[in-house]
């Protein structure tokens, strides 16, 4: 199972985005191999940037991609995970965090603790606070 962070769908919705080629790609490999998943954070992200946001579910399924659950377990890594960033950004800055990439943090969590693969074009956060987790970035292309 491949984990599609949310931006790996927006790229592959929205035509002449820049890694729209590269989320096509992603998603149509991810499917017809291994399987290819968002959970519940990723679609309610996809929800807010739909105008019939009960409507974004079945688009995602259409293009067979699962909808999964967020295991219990991911809230403790994330957790972990979010407070190391609070910490880095008050030491750098002076200043505390806004709560605005918390939902990254979640999707982080959900493929480290699965072991599964994460596929992102905004790498950022997930190489510095899941260090383990293998990446699918568009420097950092699937094969096949």
């Amino acid at each position: 199972m491949i984990l599609l962070d949310t931006n790996v769908l927006i790229y592959a919705s929205i035509p002449d985005s820049p890694f729209e080629t590269w989320a096509k790609r992603i998603i149509a490999n991810a499917v017809s191999r291994e399987g290819a998943a968002i959970n519940a954070i990723s679609l309610s992200e996809l929800c807010v940037g739909e105008e019939e946001p009960e409507n974004a579910a079945n688009t995602v399924r259409g293009w067979g991609v699962d909808i999964l659950d967020i295991p219990a377990a991911a809230a403790e890594v994330s957790a972990v995970a979010y407070r190391r960033y609070r910490q880095r950004r008050l030491s750098q800055s002076g200043k505390g965090s806004s709560t605005i990439p918390l939902p990254d943090f979640f999707i982080g969590a959900h493929a480290q603790i699965m072991r599964w693969p994460l596929a992102t074009a905004d790498s950022g956060r997930f190489k510095t606070y899941f260090p383990s987790l293998t990446l699918i970035t568009p420097e950092q292309p699937c094969a096949g």
